[in-house]
C-alpha cells in the first residue's frame, strides 16, 4: 500500500460533491482490510473507522455501512497506519524508535493492535517523534524513565505485550464495556493466577492508574463555598469554615438519630471544582514535536507585507473563580522552571505572561470590574459614551453614537435631518485609555478586590458614580498595565445580536422587532421622520420600508429550507424555519455567522430598496472581510475608517430602539484586530 495517507482526510467533498477518486481509495482500504481474516469477522464484518463515538474502530460493521459512515463522517484522525485492519508496517509519520517497537510486537495483528494503543497513547503525550535518547532537563528525563520502564515485557519471553500497553489495553476494556471497579480487580487478581510470579502485571485498579498516570496531566480538586463566594486555596486551605458569611466547608459528620448515631470518617465538602494547573500542560507542548515549533511562532515569525495570519498563541490560565485567587497571579511574574524544547534539543527557564482574555459581554464584566450593562457599557468609550434612554419605552439607545469616530470634516457631523434632529456633531471620540490611566482612575476611586474586606460595600457604593464595580485581580500582574489590549470583545457574540436584531426587524417577529408601535410613538421626538408617524385620523401606522410584507417573509423561508450546503459547511438551515409563524428558530452562533456573511445580502436582495439593502450588505461584508483567516495593516484601517460611516447609514434606515449596545460595539472591532490579529487566531 501507498505510504501517503493524506488523501484519507483530503479531497472526500470536491464542489460540494462526494470524490469519485476518493471513493475509489475507499474501496481499496476495504479490499485491503478484507485481505486480512484476522481483521475479519464473520467475513464481511470489518470495524469501522469512522468519526462515530461509537465506531472509531471499536465496532465491528458489515463493509456496505462502513463505506457509507466513511462517505458521511470521514476517517478517525491521525489513523495513517491501519493497525486495526491487518497492517503491521508502520510509514514515516511515526519516528524511528516506535517503528522499532511496534515491529518487534508484529506476530499477531490482535497483539501489534493493543501494543499501538499504548504508542498511539505516547504520542498523545510526548509527540509523533518522541527520541528517548536526547539530554532533557531532570523532570523531563523522569517522564522518559518511565516510558522507558513502562516498556519491559509482562513476564520473561513474552513479546506481545509491555507493561505499560497490557494497563493501557485493561484501562480501555473496562471503559468500552462499563465495568465496575471491583471487576477490575476480580480481574487482576485472576490473571495474576494464570501469569508466572514474576509477572509485571498491575494487581489492581489502582496500581492500573498509578502506572499510566504519569502520561496524563496533573488536576487539582479545590474546595469551594457554597455561596460560591471564596475557595479554600492558599492561606485558606485549612479553613473549616467562609471567612466572609461563616458557612461550613464540610457537609454534616453526624447522621441519624437517637441511639442510631454514626459519624462519617470522610469529610465531604459542599462543592468542589477542578483545577488543571498551567505549568505541565505548557512544558508538555514544548515536549511534543507536533507543537514545539507553534509556541515559538511569535518570537520566530516575521510578518510579510503586514499580513496578519499564523497562529496566534496566547497562553494564560483560564480558572473558575479567578478572582478569588489572589496569590495565583504570581504564577504569570517569576520563572517556572527548566522545560525541555524537544525541537531545539535544548532546556530554558520558562516564563509566561496573560496576553488577554475573550468573553462573552456579561463574563467581559466579570473579567474586566466595567460594568457592561446601562449607559456606559462600552469599555473603550467609558464615559465618553453618548447613548441615552428612550423616555417612554425607557431603552437605552446607542443611536446616533458613532458620528464622533468620523474625520472632522465628514458630510454627516453636520447632518441635523437623519440623525438626532438640529444635532450637529463636532465631538471626537478622544481614543481608548491606556494601561496607566486606567490603574490610576481605580487607584483614586479606591475600588477593591472582591475578595477584599468591605469590598461588596464600598464597590457598590463606588459603582453608583461610575462604570467601574471592582478591582480585577489581573492588576496585581506588572505587566497589565503595558498592554494595548486586555480584554477582547467576543466577535461571534456580537455578530450574532446584530444578525438577530436585523432579522427580527426586517422580519417583523413579535416581541423581538425593534420596530413597534409603542417605540413608533417617540420616534419623532429624536428624528425628523415624519412619514412613519402614526395617522390622526384612521389612527394606523404607515408601513415601513424596511420589514418585508408575508409574502415576502414565505418567498425567503422557502428559499432558506431549500438550500444544501457542502458537508461541515454550515447545520441544515431548514430545520430552524418555522412556516406557519414565518420566522426562524433555533440558530446557534455559527448559523447566524453563515447566515449574516453569506445570505443575508442575497436573500434580501429583491425585497428591499437599494438604499436599505446597501448598508444591510457593507455590515455583512465587514464581519466577512473582518473574520478572513489573514488581514493586512491596510485592510484594517479601512475597516476602521468604514465601520462608522456603515452604522451611521443604518441610522439614517432604523429607529433609535434599534441600536443598543451590540450595535455599537463592532465600531471597536478592527482597532481590536490590528493589535490582536485575526479572530479565530486569538
Amino acid at each position: 500500500m501507498e505510504a501517503d495517507r493524506e488523501w484519507m482526510y483530503e479531497g472526500r467533498i470536491v464542489n460540494g460533491m462526494f470524490s469519485n477518486k476518493w471513493g475509489d481509495k475507499v474501496d481499496e482500504f476495504v479490499a485491503f482490510a478484507l485481505r486480512h481474516p484476522e481483521c475479519v469477522n464473520g467475513g464481511t464484518a470489518i470495524r469501522c473507522p469512522c468519526t462515530l463515538v461509537k465506531c472509531q474502530n471499536k465496532k465491528f460493521l458489515n463493509v456496505e455501512t462502513v463505506k457509507v459512515h466513511l462517505y458521511k463522517n470521514g476517517f478517525v484522525p491521525d489513523y495513517y497506519v491501519w493497525i486495526y485492519h491487518g497492517e503491521k508496517e508502520v510509514h514515516q509519520r511515526c519516528s524511528r524508535s516506535v517503528r522499532v517497537l511496534v515491529s518487534e510486537t508484529d506476530q499477531m495483528v490482535s497483539d501489534n493492535m493493543n501494543h499501538t494503543t499504548y504508542h498511539r497513547m505516547v504520542c498523545d503525550a510526548t509527540g509523533p517523534e518522541f527520541n528517548p535518547d536526547e539530554e532533557p532537563n531532570a523532570e523531563a528525563r523522569n517522564f522518559y524513565d518511565m516510558i522507558r520502564a513502562g516498556d519491559k515485557p509482562v513476564y520473561e519471553g513474552n513479546s506481545k505485550h509491555t507493561q505499560l500497553s497490557a494497563a493501557v489495553r485493561m484501562l480501555e476494556i473496562k471503559c468500552r464495556h462499563r465495568c465496575s471497579q471491583a471487576w477490575f480487580d476480580d480481574m487482576s487478581n485472576f490473571i495474576q493466577v494464570l501469569l508466572p510470579s514474576d509477572n509485571l502485571m498491575p494487581l489492581d485498579f489502582y496500581s492500573t492508574k498509578k502506572l499510566v498516570r504519569g502520561l496524563g496531566l496533573p488536576v487539582q480538586v479545590i474546595h469551594c463555598c457554597v455561596n460560591n463566594c471564596m475557595i479554600y486555596w492558599g492561606d485558606d486551605s485549612d479553613l473549616n469554615s467562609c471567612k466572609k458569611f461563616g458557612h461550613a466547608r464540610y457537609k454534616q459528620t453526624v447522621r441519624g438519630s437517637g441511639n442510631r448515631l454514626y459519624i462519617r470518617k470522610l469529610k465531604v465538602p459542599y462543592k468542589k471544582m477542578p483545577y488543571f494547573p498551567i505549568t505541565p500542560r505548557l512544558q508538555r507542548l514544548y515536549a511534543s514535536t507536533a507543537t514545539a515549533n507553534e509556541m515559538r511562532w511569535h518570537s520566530e515569525h516575521h510578518m510579510e507585507d503586514a499580513v496578519c495570519s499564523g497562529a496566534y498563541e496566547s497562553k494564560g490560565e483560564d480558572r473558575c473563580f479567578l478572582t478569588a485567587i489572589d496569590s495565583g497571579v504570581e504564577k504569570f511574574v517569576g520563572c517556572w522552571g527548566q522545560t525541555y524544547d524537544i525541537s531545539k534539543r535544548q532546556n530554558f527557564q520558562m516564563r509566561a505572561a496573560l496576553m488577554w482574555t475573550i468573553n462573552d459581554f456579561p463574563a467581559y464584566s466579570m473579567m474586566s470590574g466595567w460594568s457592561t450593562a446601562g449607559m456606559l457599557a462600552c469599555l473603550h468609550c467609558m464615559e465618553d459614551s453618548d447613548a441615552f434612554r428612550l423616555i417612554k419605552s425607557g431603552k437605552q439607545s446607542w443611536f446616533d453614537n458613532h458620528r464622533k469616530f468620523l474625520p472632522i470634516n465628514h458630510p454627516y457631523r453636520r447632518n441635523t435631518k437623519d440623525f438626532i434632529k438640529n444635532r450637529k456633531f463636532t465631538k471626537q471620540f478622544p481614543g481608548v485609555r491606556s494601561g496607566d490611566e486606567i490603574l490610576r482612575v481605580l487607584n483614586n476611586r479606591g475600588l477593591r478586590k472582591v475578595m477584599d474586606v468591605d469590598a461588596e460595600v464600598v464597590n457598590a457604593a463606588i459603582s453608583k458614580t461610575c462604570g467601574w464595580n471592582k478591582r480585577s485581580i489581573f492588576w496585581d500582574l506588572p505587566y497589565w498595565r503595558e498592554h494595548l489590549l486586555r480584554h477582547n470583545l467576543d466577535v461571534m457574540h456580537i455578530e450574532k445580536n446584530v444578525f438577530d436584531n436585523i432579522f427580527n426587524t426586517v422580519f417583523n417577529i413579535p416581541g423581538k422587532t425593534k420596530d413597534t408601535y409603542k417605540l413608533r410613538d417617540e420616534l419623532n421626538k429624536y428624528c425628523r421622520r415624519p412619514q412613519f408617524a402614526q395617522n390622526l385620523v384612521t389612527s394606523k401606522y404607515p408601513d415601513v420600508p424596511f420589514v418585508l410584507n408575508k409574502s415576502q417573509k414565505k418567498d425567503v423561508l422557502e428559499w432558506v429550507k431549500k438550500l444544501r450546503f457542502p458537508d461541515g459547511y454550515a447545520s441544515n438551515l431548514g430545520r430552524c424555519v418555522d412556516a406557519n409563524k414565518l420566522k426562524m428558530f433555533g440558530m446557534k452562533s455559527h448559523d447566524c455567522h453563515v447566515f449574516m456573511q453569506r445570505l443575508l445580502p442575497i436573500a434580501l436582495r429583491e425585497f428591499l430598496p437599494n438604499r436599505i439593502w446597501e448598508p444591510l450588505t457593507e455590515i455583512s461584508l465587514f464581519f466577512k472581510q473582518l473574520t478572513s483567516s489573514s488581514l493586512t495593516d491596510e485592510e484594517l484601517r479601512n475597516l476602521d475608517e468604514q465601520i462608522p460611516v456603515i452604522l451611521c447609514n443604518l441610522e439614517k434606515i432604523f429607529p433609535p430602539s434599534f441600536f443598543d449596545s451590540m450595535e455599537h460595539l463592532p465600531v471597536h472591532l478592527a482597532y481590536e484586530a490590528r493589535i490582536a490579529g485575526p479572530v479565530h487566531y486569538r
